[in-house]
């Protein structure tokens, strides 16, 4: 009885954590929860390159990404979609048309030169974007939920006020003719043996190559940078040693290396791999979902929800007596854990997630039922309550586990062969499955055993009606 307790205190600790978590933790919520648009962008293939494989496709979603932060839309989604497509999400955007402009276009990767005279204001400026962007970001790390309307305008003042400062920065640079075309690959690798350092190489075509040695030969031991843009945005800004400026970086190859660590290098390398890619994208789908139809699916997806969570609450009571009530204890547990464990996970709740849930809660109930059924068959063999119990666990456990297993499968296939909101339903179905795995054999088999441990629980009738007479008294455990 003593270890029943103590699984119970952590059990209940479990619970409470759950319900802090989900309070503090809002649940996110997809676009056909929430309204916005969606676009689907297809990466099209060109005569240098005749296939889209996933290094490129990863390049061209670091450029959407970038893209897509300019806009200033909180919590959007970019993810690949099949081999060669680009989901976007942006809640809120009601405009897709103002979208699919800024997100529509081949990636402009520039190499420039920083003009005489300006290290002073390019320092200023600097530091203002970087004061805009850390206030842009902390608008939106609140979630589009939680956006006042005033913090709204503020947002949009601070997105335009950025895009005037990086532009401001932008002429600052001199235009030359060394572009993202000449650029034929990037690669981040640790510098020396420790790992801690790393750098990122670059590589140019002869014709980049020859640029590359004249600009870094006109800037070399200036003090000034070589400015390397993405869009009109600042990437990265090296220095050019001395010592090559008479003769500038020679061959068709540099490295650039700072106080990279892997990240770092690893995100400027995607960056420069997606400027070079003279890869277009095309809008193939473009869709807006009206705020309207999203809370009226949040509202009618609560209903059926809550209808059927408590209907079953219902039917176990009443069908399975005390284990029916004690089970429904468990659901509810199982409920908020699985809740919290969407909320830490960061799974995007959409229609078909809610599906998954609603669907994982009654996967929940069959593990009862296959234990509560095998426990009266036990009964209703002349076995002791205790007896009768533990051996209902013990025979379950391998169907119960064997289907669980298999439904697992399943939504990994779901999860890793499809796209979107199908992996959303595989996402919640599976998260909801482990779960219930936990919840049966832990919360549902402590409180029964708790249960019974107290003499005026153990009788039959309570746990088969048609068995109604007392148990003998050998069937407390000892």
């Amino acid at each position: 009885m003593g270890k029943q307790r103590s699984m119970l205190v952590v059990i209940v600790g479990l619970a409470i954590a759950a319900v802090f978590t989900i309070v503090q933790l809002p649940t996110q919520l997809g676009l056909d929860l929430r309204g916005g648009s969606q676009l689907t962008l297809q990466v099209l293939t060109t005569e240098e390159i005749t296939q889209i494989s996933e290094r490129e496709l990863e390049a061209v979603q670091r450029v959407i990404e970038n893209r897509v932060n300019g806009l200033g839309v909180s919590e959007a989604i970019v993810q690949t979609s099949g081999q060669d497509q680009l989901l976007i999400q942006l809640p809120g955007v009601s405009d897709p048309g103002q979208a699919q402009r800024v997100l529509g276009g081949t990636a402009q990767l520039e190499f420039r030169s920083q003009k005489p005279g300006t290290e002073g204001e390019l320092r200023a400026i600097s530091d203002i974007i970087s004061q805009q962007e850390i206030q842009q970001a902390t608008i939106l790390a609140a979630g589009s939920e939680n956006i006042t309307e005033e913090q709204l305008a503020e947002l949009e003042q601070i997105t335009s006020a950025l895009q005037t400062s990086r532009e401001t920065l932008l002429e600052l640079f001199d235009d030359t003719e060394l572009k993202g075309d000449k650029l034929t690959d990037a690669l981040a690798s640790p510098r020396g043996t420790g790992g801690q350092s790393w750098e990122v190489s670059i590589y140019f075509n002869n014709e980049g190559g020859s640029l590359f040695t004249d600009m870094t030969r006109n800037i070399a031991g200036t003090g000034r940078v070589l400015g390397i843009f993405l869009d009109s945005r600042l990437i990265s800004a090296p220095t050019v040693d001395v010592q090559y400026a008479s003769t500038g970086i020679p061959g068709n190859s540099a490295t650039i290396s700072g106080s990279f660590n892997a990240e770092a290098a690893r995100d400027l390398e995607i960056q420069l791999r997606g400027g070079a890619l003279p890869v277009p994208v095309e809008v193939v789908e473009n869709r807006t979902v009206g705020a309207t139809l999203g809370r009226d699916s949040i509202q009618r997806s609560l209903y059926a929800g809550m209808a059927g969570l408590v209907l079953v609450l219902i039917f176990m009571a009443i069908y399975y007596r005390l284990p029916g009530i004690l089970a429904d204890i468990a659901l509810v547990v199982y409920a908020l854990l699985t809740w919290a464990a969407y909320n830490i996970l960061g799974v995007t709740m959409t229609l078909p997630g809610i599906a998954g849930f609603i669907l994982s809660i009654g996967m929940a109930v069959d593990a009862n039922v296959l234990i509560f059924e095998r426990t009266r068959e036990e009964l209703r063999a002349g076995k002791t309550l205790y007896r009768s119990v533990e051996s209902g666990f013990y025979r379950a456990f391998s169907s119960i586990l064997d289907s669980n297993i298999t439904t697992i499968i399943a939504c990994g296939a779901l999860f890793w062969f499809g796209a979107g909101l199908v992996k959303g339903f595989a996402l919640t179905l599976a998260v909801g499955v482990a779960v219930s795995l936990f919840t049966a054999f832990t919360c549902t088999r402590n409180l029964l055993f708790f249960i019974i441990s107290f003499p005026q629980f153990r009788k039959v009738g309570y746990f088969a009606p048609s068995l109604d007479t007392d148990l003998p008294s050998n069937s407390q455990p000892s």
